[in-house]
């Protein structure tokens, strides 16, 4: 079946792409692979790419995008190859070296679309972790950002959604699917399971253990845990859970809304300058009566006013520049001015409305007299100190320490066997006349089984309590059907994209980014790779953030997928590569 690529009006063809400059197209610069090969005696700069993502042990649905990808790549004359590479060194090409040509993997999110910013303005695009690692770049993109976070209510959802839209032309990333999420429990042993997501930080709070039983035994696929526990890491850990439950933050996320943690209340004012329409957010934080760290320091508000200083320069004006850390760098961005009232309160002044600005009350406290220590025995060794940022030994070591002030401390660990956490009995949510359910469990401990069916035998067996981390699908049909084993299922904020490096040729012109979008049918990876546990989107936001000329309806309503079921049209593919100003050799290849 031949189908000419006009079917495809969605602003790629050769009038546009050449008003935008092929010649951008024509020439490749030397990226992370060697992109000139001979063929036949003769050389020709064919078009070769590497995909990066993780081993079949490490994401089973990631490693099967990359071969649909790869194998669509190669249909239309690409020269495609899968570089595998362990959790923890995919996100370190990813997001500290930036070194692939594009990726498919899982983006963290949050719980706010402001996660946005960070992953896509320009002025993170020379920096570690999820800020940029794209190296994006484009005016009209970072003017939508900015103008998100300066306005609330519905006010936002609107410039959201000229955000999305414009995120859907330019095709950063390819969004493909949100998964759901699938644990089993034992409720013999422990009960309450069903209250709050197990992943989040409510998710071990209220749990009703039987009188014999004092530790609760969680299995985890991914044994960085059990290596480090550094909060500012990008690449050991995607998201905070673990974090979360040995430090505190002001406030937390529950049920999509923000609700006090270790700030008893906090008071905000809102001022917008009509004229510009830029926010100013004064919010007043009180904090709790009597918090401690694990080491019985108090928590003060010097603690939590350091914690922000520290975010925006782990150096603190040590080094000859700033080295902002590779994780929570964007909560704080919107922060202008903190001012300390006394040991318990402290007024914060950001410059955006509060939906955005109230992600800085997320950020785990640190107790300033342990980093600041760090700091301080590190730059006292060298005479000129630096601090690569999201690379300096105070992001990445293992061996900080883990000293916070959240409802479990740090007990023991052995790398790829357990990590076991205790109680914190002096912990807020303890006292009676604190309206949050208590930790009741003496002691959690995260043991370490790589494979999804192995872990869900073990808690058939008894072996287990909860499996942590999400199953993949393909082991779903394993679950049990017995009274003391359930099945918990929950929506994921968490998303499938395949990332494109925008430093490079060819993904630094939109152009070729949408045409390898293109290669991808979302709704057949859905079936065949998810078992139909998963939701296809053209969007990075769920559905309720989503413009209705965004919404899915069956495919990508701007880079619909070239065929059908999971077969590639051939033809009308090649045709799309040729009407973008691409070049076929006489074997087919597509050169550059």
């Amino acid at each position: 079946m031949h189908r000419q690529s006009t079917t495809r009006s969605n602003g790629i063809d050769r009038r546009s792409v050449l008003a935008a400059g092929v010649a951008g197209l024509a020439t490749a610069t030397s990226g992370c692979i060697d992109r000139v090969e001979s063929a036949v005696g003769q050389e020709t700069d064919r078009l070769s790419l590497s995909i990066t993502t993780v081993p079949a042990d490490g994401d089973r649905e990631a490693v099967r995008i990359a071969r649909h990808l790869e194998e669509h790549l190669e249909a239309v004359g690409i020269d495609a190859s899968l570089d595998m590479r362990s959790r923890s060194n995919f996100l370190e090409a990813v997001l500290i070296d930036h070194e692939f040509d594009l990726y498919v993997g899982r983006h963290p999110a949050d719980y706010d679309p402001d996660f946005l910013y960070e992953t896509l303005h320009s002025a993170y695009a020379n920096e570690s972790g999820w800020q940029n690692p794209l190296g994006f770049s484009s005016m009209p993109v970072d003017g939508h950002l900015e103008a998100q976070r300066r306005v609330d209510g519905e006010r936002r959802r609107e410039r959201i959604a000229t955000l999305l839209e414009g995120l859907a032309e330019e095709k950063p990333f390819d969004p493909i699917c949100f998964p759901e999420e699938h644990r089993v429990v034992r409720t013999d042993r422990v009960d309450g399971w069903n209250a709050d997501h197990p992943e989040s930080r409510h998710g071990y709070l209220g749990l009703e253990p039987s009188e014999d039983v004092d530790r609760l035994r969680v299995l985890v696929t991914d044994a960085r845990i059990s290596r480090n526990l550094n909060p500012l890491s990008a690449t050991l850990r995607e998201q905070g859970s673990t974090i979360n439950l040995l430090y505190d933050s002001l406030a937390t996320e529950h049920d999509g809304e923000l609700v006090p943690w270790l700030a008893e209340d906090w008071e905000t004012t809102t001022i917008e300058e009509t004229e510009d329409d830029d926010a100013i957010t004064r919010a007043t934080v009180t904090l709790r009566e009597d918090c401690e760290f694990h080491d019985d320091e108090p928590v003060t508000a010097d603690d939590v006013a350091f914690t922000y200083r520290f975010l925006e320069d782990t150096a603190l004006g040590r080094a000859e520049f700033t080295s902002p850390a590779p994780r929570y760098r964007s909560h704080v961005s919107t922060l202008e001015d903190v001012t300390v009232e006394s040991d318990r309160e402290l007024r914060l002044e950001f410059s955006a409305g509060f939906e955005a600005a109230e992600r800085a009350l997320t950020v785990p406290v640190l107790p300033e007299h342990r980093w600041r220590e760090q700091v301080d025995a590190r730059a006292e060794t060298t005479e000129t100190f630096t601090a690569m940022q999201g690379q300096w030994g105070l992001v990445t070591m293992d061996n900080v320490p883990a000293v916070g002030s959240g409802p479990f401390r740090f007990e023991s660990r052995s790398e790829r066997e357990h990590l076991t956490l205790e109680r914190y009995d002096d912990h807020f949510t303890r006292r009676e006349d604190v309206d949050l359910p208590s930790v009741e469990i003496e002691q959690l401990q995260f043991g370490i089984d790589p494979g999804s069916a192995s872990s869900i035998e073990r808690v058939a067996n008894d072996g287990a309590d909860l499996t942590a981390s999400m199953l993949e699908a393909h082991a779903l049909d394993t679950i049990p059907d017995e009274p003391e084993i359930d099945h918990l299922e929950s929506p994921s904020q968490t998303f499938y994209h395949v990332g494109f490096n925008a430093r490079i040729e060819p993904f630094s012109n939109p152009h070729a980014r949408r045409l390898v979008a293109g290669l991808l049918d979302k709704a057949w990876l859905v079936e065949e790779v998810f078992d139909g546990h998963a939701t296809p989107t053209a969007t990075p936001l769920p559905e309720e953030w989503v413009p209705e000329r965004l919404t899915w309806d069956g495919d990508d309503p701007i880079t619909p997928f070239f065929g059908s079921d999971g077969d590639l049209d051939v033809e009308a593919a090649r045709d799309a590569f040729e009407d973008t100003g691409y070049r076929y050799d006489d074997h087919g290849r597509l050169r550059l």
